[in-house]
């Protein structure tokens, strides 16, 4: 076998190293969904200018990282479908139906199912993400929203605003196991490392539940009372906490903070200004840095999580609503 033969042979192999090295890395880039604009907004992870904007379908709202970096998952609910963004080519590559007016959704364990939650019909579609089938769809209270995954992967936690209620699946069977009665008009989740509270936030309660993955049952509440701003002005949706379980970075919506919580205390540490409508948000990988996503101002806040302070407020498209970091 001549030389030119053994290059060509190892070019491929190469090549698919050198990719998984580029994608284990991340580009750096910031996603963000923009409802308004029907679009995502790509920016750079270090100055924050726009790379580009990707046309979407109507209203792009929950916006995911896939598992090996390669692509951005996107709700387009006016259209019904999830869109797949392929990060190299920076374009949406693949549509799939997931039901009728989506808002969020949630990979399975293995990431071959997909759990979303439909608006209008008050349901959770079930989709196998490799055929775009539905392979189930779980009754659930009006105007469901978020959705999350166990540690495990045996359960899944869905919120209805509606109801105030938060009802968790059994994903073997996909059967409610529970429906937990929460505060009102709860919105999104995050859940401690281990599985044993299930954090939700409740939108026109100015507070979150705090359910005790084991029981199924409230077993605390945390209320956030940022000075200068009514009880009705405070209005958390967006929850992340640190992959220690130790602290949750709360948006409070038109109270235009973010909430700093210590988890295993459930006290409220301090609270961080940041633009109009705190709604989406997420943490850079290394946890140094907090992405908050307001609706309303049209922006993006980055907050150093060490000094908890804005670092910059970068303008992005019209009412964005979520954000993803491939960093």
């Amino acid at each position: 076998m001549n030389r030119k033969m053994l290059v060509a042979m190892l070019a491929p192999a190469v090549l698919a190293l050198a990719g998984a090295d580029v994608l284990a890395k991340g580009t750096g880039y910031l996603f963000v969904s923009s409802e308004n604009d029907n679009a995502v907004t790509v920016l750079d992870g270090k100055t924050y200018a726009v790379v580009k904007t990707i046309p979407t379908g109507e209203r792009p709202r929950d916006i995911k990282l896939s598992a090996d970096g390669s692509q951005v998952y996107v709700i387009a609910s006016n259209k019904h479908r999830l869109e797949v963004i392929d990060i190299a080519r920076l374009a949406v590559t693949r549509t799939l139906p997931v039901g009728k007016d989506p808002e969020a959704f949630e990979f399975g364990k293995d990431g071959k199912l997909i759990y979303v939650t439909n608006e209008e019909d008050a349901q959770v579609s079930v989709v196998d993400f490799a055929t775009g089938k539905i392979m189930a769809k779980v009754e659930v209270g009006e105007e469901p929203e978020g959705v999350k995954l166990s540690p495990d992967g045996r359960r899944v936690y869905v919120t209805s605003e509606v109801a105030n209620m938060v009802h968790v699946i059994d994903t073997a069977t996909n059967k409610i196991l529970a429906n937990v009665v929460v505060g009102n008009r709860p919105r999104r989740f995050a859940i401690t490392p281990d599985g044993a509270e299930v954090w939700v936030t409740n939108e026109l309660g100015a507070s979150i539940s705090i359910i005790d993955g084991a029981s199924n049952k409230v077993k605390g509440t945390v209320s956030f009372e940022p000075k200068g701003f009514r009880k009705d002005d405070v209005t958390p949706v967006g929850i992340v906490m640190t992959r220690d379980g130790k602290t949750a970075f709360v948006t409070l919506g038109r109270a235009n903070h973010v909430a700093v919580v210590d988890v295993p205390a459930r006290r409220v540490k301090g609270y961080v200004l940041v633009g109009n409508r705190a709604w989406g948000v997420q943490l850079s990988r290394d946890e140094s840095l907090l992405y908050v996503v307001n609706g309303l101002s049209d922006d993006v806040s980055i907050i150093d999580t060490n000094a908890l302070k804005v670092l910059k407020s970068v303008p992005v498209g019209r009412v964005p609503y979520g954000v993803v970091a491939d960093d």
